[in-house]
């Protein structure tokens, strides 16, 4: 069964990331290879601020995550949009 995880990281000079990173995974360590792995597959991963496991959707930022989330119900990156779904 999968879960929902929301990622927030040390702050990045012009990025959309610095609202956070949503997704679907089987656990913890599945959540965060796959941010490390589609997200920051060309770079190094910046620090981890905070991750909350299992979020409630409806506690994000409404103006720009919530209109902007993919499906959280699939495996993969949710928010931000673009990111590839693993194979």
């Amino acid at each position: 069964m999968l879960k929902r995880f929301w990622f927030t990281f040390s702050p990045m000079r012009f990025n959309p990331l610095n609202l956070g990173c949503g997704v679907a995974a089987y656990d913890k360590n599945d959540s965060i290879r796959l941010v490390r792995e589609l997200v920051f597959a060309d770079r190094q991963m910046p620090e981890i601020r905070e991750l909350i496991d299992d979020v409630d959707v409806s506690t994000l930022d409404t103006k720009h995550v919530r209109p902007n989330m993919g499906v959280c119900p699939w495996r993969g990156i949710w928010y931000p949009n673009g990111y590839r779904h693993p194979g």
